[in-house]
């Protein structure tokens, strides 16, 4: 096989391809995502490989008459389809809370880089990938900077008959910063147990360290769980 014209630039996409998918990817298995650097490089080649079978029809389609028409937008559309069931495939839904959507916003996202590849629009690919790497990363440091609403899911356990009665568990609640909403009610082991389950909410960061640490203080307090609802 040759190294024709055709040949290195088939070549050149493919690498550059794999290039902005593995740039990508490793910011995505720096913070421990499970969807990473080899994830995001195959994505990408690979949506630049299947767009090079309709942009380099000519090699493959020996009869091209007015009666055969290929159409490589086709190819794209089939691509950005088939990228939805691997991204749905790392977003966790652990009760209320969702993780995963920014990885498969990526992947969604290296998947179209990768199709830039295989066209050969090198600028575009260029800027989405600095821009891409920009909104994982320096977005990353605007956000945690940015005043918002915190969401966490409560779940919490105490004795029946103690002091930590539901008024009183709201005024502790509401007394470090939070909101409460949902919030519901529960008799386990035989009418012993109380558990109440609901979602707080707060503008400030340190109310959930805080209260968690009041809750570790109170003997009354058999379980509990406090968990953020973000990304």
């Amino acid at each position: 096989m040759s190294l024709t014209t055709d040949n290195m630039e088939m070549l050149v996409r493919l690498i550059a391809a794999l290039v902005a998918g593995a740039l990508i990817g490793y910011e995505r298995s720096f913070h421990g995502r499970p969807a990473g650097f080899r994830t995001h490089a195959l994505v990408c080649t690979a949506s630049c490989l299947l767009m090079l079978v309709t942009v380099y029809q000519a090699h493959w389609v020996q009869a091209m008459t007015s009666l055969v028409s290929l159409d490589p937008t086709r190819m794209a559309q089939g691509i950005m389809t088939g990228i939805g069931f691997l991204g749905a495939g790392v977003i966790m839904k652990e009760g209320l809370s969702v993780r995963g959507l920014t990885t498969a916003a990526s992947i969604w996202m290296t998947a179209a880089i990768g199709i830039l590849a295989g066209i050969g629009f090198y600028f575009p690919l260029a800027v989405a990938v600095v821009l891409t790497l920009g909104l994982l990363s320096i977005f990353r440091w605007v956000e945690a900077r940015m005043p918002s609403q915190a969401y966490y899911y409560f779940d919490v356990r105490f004795k029946r008959g103690s002091e930590l009665t539901e008024a009183a568990l709201r005024e502790l609640i509401q007394g470090y910063g939070f909101s409460i909403a949902n919030f519901s009610y529960r008799l386990d082991a035989e009418g012993r147990v109380c558990r109440h389950s609901m979602v707080l909410r707060t503008t400030d960061p340190t109310s959930a360290s805080r209260l968690s640490e009041r809750l570790v203080e109170t003997e009354s307090v058999l379980e509990y769980r406090l968990s953020p609802t973000g990304d």
